[in-house]
């Protein structure tokens, strides 16, 4: 198993790490370790379909149930001759 050291962390973000970890009943190396493994699991690549990324976010909050009103036959085009 592979070690980094990461150098020159604020001594506040250090210190919010801790916390966490204590929180968390777990090492501030181990809280270091969950985080990064999380954020790398997520998809890395943005969708390419901005409503696809909306529906992703949105769908498992639940759906919703819109009325919609009826249409009505398109107006005829003006005639300019």
């Amino acid at each position: 198993m592979g070690s980094i050291t990461i150098r020159n962390i604020d001594d506040a973000l250090k210190n919010k790490l801790r916390l966490r970890g204590a929180h968390r009943n777990r090492s501030m190396g181990e809280e270091a370790r969950d985080i990064l493994r999380t954020a790398l699991a997520e998809d890395s690549v943005p969708p390419n379909n901005l409503a696809h990324a909306i529906r992703k976010r949105i769908e498992p909050l639940g759906g919703v149930e819109l009325s919609l009103p009826s249409r009505n036959p398109m107006d005829e085009p003006i005639d300019f001759t």
